[in-house]
Formats: C-alpha cells, sequence, structure tokens
C-alpha cells in the first residue's frame, strides 16, 4: 500500500481553501442590498457569478471528500471504473480524481 500522507495534507489544504473561499463569497452575498435599481441589477449579475464560483467549489469539496475517502479505505490512486494504478502524474496535477486516463475519456 502506498503512503498518501503527502496527498492527504495537500487535499485537506485545498478544501480548507475552497471553504474558506464560499465563507467569502457568501459574506460578499450577504452585503448586496442596494437600493439604487441600476445598482441592484448590476449586483444580480455580479451575484450569479459569485453562486457559479460557489458551485464549482462545492463540486470541487465534494470530490476532495470522496478521494480522502478513499485513501482512507486503501483505495485511494486506483481507478474507481476499472482498477488500474493511477499515475503519480496524474495525481499532482489532480489529486481529487478518481479515474486513470483511459477511463477519464
Amino acid at each position: 500500500m502506498r503512503d498518501f500522507a503527502d496527498r492527504t495534507a495537500q487535499l485537506e489544504q485545498r478544501r480548507a481553501e475552497l471553504l474558506e473561499r464560499m465563507h467569502s463569497l457568501d459574506a460578499e452575498l450577504d452585503s448586496h442590498g442596494d437600493p439604487d435599481w441600476d445598482e441592484n441589477a448590476i449586483e444580480h449579475e455580479q451575484d450569479e457569478a459569485m453562486e457559479a464560483l460557489g458551485l464549482s467549489a462545492q463540486a470541487e469539496i465534494r470530490m476532495i471528500d470522496a478521494a480522502l475517502a478513499r485513501i482512507s479505505a486503501g483505495e485511494y490512486g486506483a481507478c474507481v471504473r476499472c482498477g488500474t494504478e493511477i499515475s503519480n502524474e496524474r495525481l499532482d496535477l489532480l489529486p481529487a480524481t478518481p479515474f486513470c486516463r483511459d477511463c477519464a475519456r
């Protein structure tokens, strides 16, 4: 079994960064509410973009949580579809990926 202590730390750090970003986005969204109609319309457009960023962060957190669960189960580094070992290069690039290069296509 490979040692994934460094990978676990990397994933946990990224998860913390995403949670912080989500909290910042929530605070920014909560601060909006200008009574000026034109300003309110601009803020609404910005809110949609911030909400999309928040949804993206949530999706990445789910992937990280799944990767951490695979590490705990001793299944990390193996493709969940075919069982092939995922290359270190791919894990360096996409540490939360559950798929080998071939299955990701």
